[in-house]
Order: structure tokens, then C-alpha cells, then sequence
């Protein structure tokens, strides 16, 4: 029996699906079909039951499963503990962060840099997703951290999280567009061709879960994963954009004028967000807390 069939195992039981499993592990699936099998005849009895779309537990295998998860948290525990003792930090940080932030509200180059420049041993792998992505990835251990927006739905009591921005969310439309109004109810605002952020996304989850609670089904005409591009298309005139609130000189600088949008009024939060439940490798642990002081606010 060797490590790498145990954390093969494992994850063929998160995914519920070889096809999944192999992907998450950068592997051929027949390949990993092959060393579940082989681990199965080593133990004498089957770990899994395949079925035509999903793969399930037997109860030998629900009884060997804590123990092999065990098993690979020691393994990792014995290398952490050797790389704190030697002060040593290496291995692989994967960041994820939605799209638009970086270089704009927060210098996540800046932090980076200075990390790699104190541990250059360590990997770090950026990804640019939507937040329900992350937060899954999060789940299922392909991230280590992650900067999302949040809709306002129950987070997993297994992440922790930081909230590092809260903001009013605005509607804005052309400087020139209509006579100069501050308010828009939501009710109104649902009702014209609106420009979003894509589904999945914090800002988009926030419009639509207060215009569902309001029932209110909005037309979202225009979507576009950068904040500056939705602002351009409403400076076309192309529909109103919903946005996080900008300063009477970003508002002029894209062209556009807000409105506060009202009954009920809408806030947008961003956060740093990690496993909590797992104690991640030594790497991950000091990017956190440079990330947690660089981004506190």
C-alpha cells in the first residue's frame, strides 16, 4: 500500500466520480482506476461501488476511509513540522481573487512580492474565477486562500473569513442620462436593462437574492467580470450598471453618474477567505497573515 493510492482513494470518494477525481489529480483516468484497484486487491476487499454516473462508499470502504484520511494528515503534519524546525517554508500557495481587484482596491503585487522575496522557495499559482468557484475550490481543497465577494448567503462554518471591504452597491447610468435623481428604488432598478457582474459573482448573488426576496426577476441585458467595463457600457447608454459605489471622481473619470438604490439598500462585501478546519502547509499559513495585515482595513 503506498501514500499515493490512500490520497487517490480520498479523492475519488470527495468527487464521487473517477472522471472528476483524475482531473482534480492531473492524472489519466484509467490510471487512477488501475491504482484504486490495485489498493483494493492489497486489502482483500472493495473500497468502492461504481456505479453508471457516480461512485459510492462500501462499508469496508466508509470504515477504511477516516483512516486513510488520517493517514495522509500525519504525512503532511511530519513534513510541516520539519520545514517550522529548520525555518525552512517551500511547497506550493494557490491564491484565487475575482476579477478587477487586483491592482485596483488592493496592491496584491506588492504583498506578493515581498513574500517571494523572504521565501523563494515557495510556488505561488494565481487563478481569476467567479466566487461561488472559489468558495467550491476552497471546499474541496484546490485553493488555499481565496479574495471573494460575498452575496450574503451562510458561509461554511469550515471557512474562516476576513471581511477586507464593505461598500454600497450603486446604480449608475450616463453623466447626462435623465434629470439628476440620488435615489433609485430596487424595485425600479429591476425593472430596466440592467448591466451585472456574471452569475456567481458576490455583487451579482446580492442583486439578485434581495430582488428575489422583493419578487423581483431582473433583465440583466449586459454582463461583463470587470467593474470598469460595466461602467463603460453604461456610459454608452447600453443599460444601468449595478456597481460597487464609486467617488464623484471615478463616477466622472468613466463618464457615468450613480444613484443609491434604495428599499432595501444594497451592500457589497469582498473577503479574504481560507480553510480553517485544515491546517494548511507553513507557506500558506504566512501568506495568510500577510495578506490578513495588508488587507485589514
Amino acid at each position: 500500500m503506498e501514500l499515493r493510492q490512500l490520497r487517490y482513494f480520498v479523492t475519488v470518494v470527495e468527487e464521487a466520480n473517477f472522471t472528476r477525481a483524475a482531473a482534480r489529480l492531473h492524472l489519466a483516468q484509467p490510471g487512477l482506476s488501475a491504482q484504486i484497484r490495485q489498493l483494493e486487491r492489497e486489502l482483500g476487499q472493495p473500497l468502492l461501488e461504481r456505479g453508471a454516473r457516480s461512485v459510492t462508499l462500501t462499508p469496508v470502504g466508509a470504515a477504511v476511509l477516516p483512516h486513510a484520511r488520517a493517514a495522509l494528515a500525519a504525512v503532511e503534519q511530519v513534513t510541516q513540522t520539519v520545514d517550522e524546525f529548520t525555518g525552512l517554508l517551500r511547497g506550493q500557495v494557490r491564491l484565487g481573487f475575482v476579477s478587477g481587484i487586483a491592482g485596483e482596491d488592493f496592491d496584491l503585487a506588492a504583498v506578493l512580492a515581498e513574500f517571494h522575496s523572504d521565501h523563494p522557495q515557495v510556488g505561488i499559482s494565481l487563478s481569476e474565477h467567479t466566487s461561488e468557484e472559489m468558495l467550491e475550490a476552497l471546499r474541496h481543497g484546490d485553493l488555499d486562500i481565496a479574495l471573494v465577494g460575498l452575496t450574503g448567503a451562510d458561509i461554511d462554518a469550515t471557512l474562516g473569513v476576513d471581511i477586507v471591504l464593505d461598500t454600497a452597491v450603486v446604480a449608475a447610468v450616463p453623466a447626462a442620462d435623465e434629470p439628476a435623481r440620488t435615489r433609485i428604488p430596487l424595485a425600479e432598478l429591476a425593472g430596466r436593462r440592467l448591466i451585472c457582474l456574471p452569475r456567481g459573482t458576490g455583487l451579482r448573488g446580492v442583486l439578485e437574492r434581495a430582488c428575489a426576496a422583493a419578487g423581483l426577476t431582473p433583465e440583466i441585458a449586459f454582463e461583463a467580470a470587470n467593474p470598469g467595463v460595466l461602467l463603460q457600457l453604461a456610459a454608452h447608454g447600453l443599460g444601468t450598471a449595478v456597481v460597487p459605489e464609486l467617488s464623484a471622481a471615478e463616477a466622472a473619470e468613466f463618464g457615468v453618474r450613480t444613484m443609491e438604490i434604495t428599499d432595501p439598500r444594497l451592500r457589497g462585501q469582498l473577503a479574504l477567505v481560507w480553510r480553517r478546519d485544515r491546517p494548511g502547509n507553513p507557506a500558506t499559513k504566512v501568506l495568510l497573515g500577510q495578506l490578513r495585515i495588508a488587507l485589514g482595513r
